[in-house]
């Protein structure tokens, strides 16, 4: 996964307080904007530009997986 750092945050919940690379945040209309990072130990996160200090994280792998099923529909009946 490919992400340009445009912004770091500290990851509260990680013991060595490491530093979220963000990448530009994804919009669609009405502004509602998700971003994706890397730390540097390599674990993955999503978070809400409405929400900074908050996001999911996982590895990179699992957030691979998440985005494959969205794509596949598996969040349709969210919709």
């Amino acid at each position: 996964m490919n992400v340009t750092s445009t912004s770091t945050t500290p990851a509260p919940s990680s013991p060595a307080a490491a530093r979220i690379a963000w990448g530009d945040a994804f919009c669609s209309e009405g502004a509602n904007c998700f971003r994706f990072g890397l730390d540097d130990a390599g674990r993955a996160y999503i978070g809400s530009t409405l929400a900074p200090g908050e996001y999911v994280s996982d590895s990179v792998e699992a957030l691979r997986a998440l985005i494959s099923a969205v794509k596949s529909g598996a969040a349709d009946h969210l919709l």
